[in-house]
């Protein structure tokens, strides 16, 4: 998109043009750009001398005379000056909060899909849209792309760009103890299904991904239909693994994971394929807290995103400060109180999370709760920014439970200049179908923690190592110098600063869904 003016005020470009032409004036223009000229269309006008009426315009304006001549004349800009004055610095505070915490879990995800499959140069790239790559290892603190990254489960990745046609994924035969899922998420980080031990079974299938504007029927040879209402989404799959020795085999099941276009599935022509898209420089981690080129990449995602019926007035309430699918939101057009209040509208949002954060601190409010659906959530948006930043593509409930340790048993925040211990009582170890782990994180980056035994994590496949107390509990200890040798089977080590700790129950039991199961606290030893 250009970077001018007026296609951030459509309400004044339309209503200087029509005065210019002495045709009255208008209101809720919507002026697109396509092909170097300026476009206005479904302009709602009160012409001069006669009632209200519908009517709509084209009128075409090169970039370039548009550019040099017309956003100088005194009477555009007193009529980008109107269209800003009837948004007041308070509602546009209020908006750009709202629209901050709707965003930002789209904003952060597409920084990591960008770095996934579209610099080809990023140390964490990993294939091109539409193939799979797939990693026999686990996580380490190497890798940095995502917060709090599983260490449990081999990953293998896929971008999916649903533009074109729907996509395939077979999965083979998989031996039922071993767990394997399919997380599918769309470009609002909605978790919008699931294929796996849990949802599918262990018995091997063709599941067709289809985007928000395909309209076929299920396909000869296609086990399920599942649907995405975002044109881009994310496939992560994680493959069980038992133990360093068990690799092999989990590079078997990883090479009978087969993607392939619906077309290539059915041995088809290909449909004509989607444009290029250009992919615009995502923000860092850092800078998508502050910078007002945040909203630019909201507006450029959400051209992929057809509005859901339940957020139509949200979009209109999100228009009135520039932000919509393919507007240009150009800060340098605001006057000094505009741009202002939208700073402290991003700055509301924080704050509004930070309060969220002390009603999970307290357990008011669970990990499990921010993590799902958008049917699950209910447009619940700040819900969806906690698990982002708590954790982004985290799963839902149903396929994975996450009990944080954020606090210990004293409300303190953690810290490993202190040691630390969590007992499980004889049959109270986490209720799953499939496995469990605690995994330590260090704060401020919610990454891996580096340690000199290179272990980041104590898992139920590990059970058999534990040193168990006399009673047939267990206890672990959490600390950053290592415990006495006796204790060091059962020992998870910190960092030397701040940290947290997440539980994590695959396929969890109704007794931890329900609550019924309730994770230990953790104590501060003496």
């Amino acid at each position: 998109m250009p970077q001018i003016g007026c296609l951030d005020h459509p309400d004044a470009l339309a209503s200087w043009y029509l005065e210019r032409q002495g045709r009255g004036h208008c209101s809720g223009a919507i002026v697109d750009l396509h092909q170097n000229v300026v476009l206005f269309h479904n302009i709602s006008c009160q012409p001069s001398g006669r009632s209200v009426r519908k009517v709509a315009i084209m009128k075409s304006i090169t970039r370039r005379t548009f550019a040099c001549g017309i956003a100088l004349l005194p009477s555009f800009r007193s009529a980008l000056a109107r269209a800003q004055a009837a948004v007041s610095p308070t509602e546009a505070r209020a908006i750009a909060k709202e629209a901050y915490v709707y965003g930002y879990p789209m904003v952060d995800s597409y920084r990591i899909q960008h770095a996934y499959f579209v610099d080809a140069k990023n140390p964490e790239y990993k294939a091109p849209w539409n193939e799979l790559r797939n990693f026999s290892r686990v996580f380490t603190p190497e890798d940095k792309a995502v917060q709090t990254p599983n260490s449990d489960t081999p990953y293998s990745f896929l971008g999916m760009d649903l533009r074109a046609e729907p996509i395939v994924l077979t999965v083979p035969v998989i031996e039922e103890e071993r767990y394997f899922s399919i997380q599918l998420i769309d470009a609002y980080t909605f978790n919008f299904d699931y294929i796996g031990s849990r949802s599918t079974g262990n018995n091997g299938g063709s599941f067709l991904i289809a985007g928000p504007n395909w309209q076929g029927s299920t396909p000869k040879g296609v086990t399920k239909v599942l649907r995405a209402e975002t044109e881009f989404a994310l496939a992560a799959y994680r493959t069980q693994l038992f133990n360093p020795g068990d690799i092999d085999n989990v590079k078997k099941v990883q090479a009978g994971y087969k993607v392939q276009t619906l077309s290539a599935f059915l041995g088809a022509p290909a449909p004509k394929a989607a444009s290029a898209s250009d992919f615009i420089k995502p923000l860092t981690s850092d800078t998508e807290k502050t910078s007002l080129e945040f909203f630019n990449i909201v507006n450029f995602l959400l051209q992929f995103c057809p509005t859901n019926p339940s957020e139509k007035e949200l979009m209109a309430r999100f228009a009135k400060i520039g932000v919509g699918a393919g507007k240009n939101f150009n800060a340098s057009n605001l006057t000094p109180e505009l741009k202002t209040a939208i700073e402290q509208g991003m700055a509301d949002a924080w704050q509004a999370l930070a309060q969220l954060q002390k009603r999970m601190d307290a357990g008011e409010v669970t990990s499990a709760d921010t993590f799902g659906s958008r049917a699950y959530l209910k447009n619940n948006y700040l819900y969806r920014m906690a698990a982002a930043v708590v954790g982004i593509y985290g799963n839902s409930k149903q396929e994975a439970m996450y009990p944080l340790y954020l606090v210990d048993a004293d409300g303190q925040k953690f810290d490993g200049a202190n040691r630390y211990t969590v007992r499980f009582a004889p049959g109270q170890l986490p209720p799953v179908n499939a496995f469990w782990s605690l995994t330590m994180y260090e704060l401020p980056s919610s990454l891996l923690s580096a340690n000199p035994i290179n272990r980041y994590l104590l898992n139920s496949p590990m059970l058999s190592q534990f040193k168990r107390d006399a009673d047939g509990g267990i206890t672990f200890y959490i600390q950053n110098e290592a415990p006495a040798a006796d204790r060091q089977p059962n020992w998870l080590p910190a960092p030397k600063g701040g940290f947290f700790v997440v539980m994590r129950l695959y396929w969890p039991k109704a007794e931890a869904l329900e609550g019924k199961w309730k994770q230990p606290p953790m104590q501060r030893a003496v």
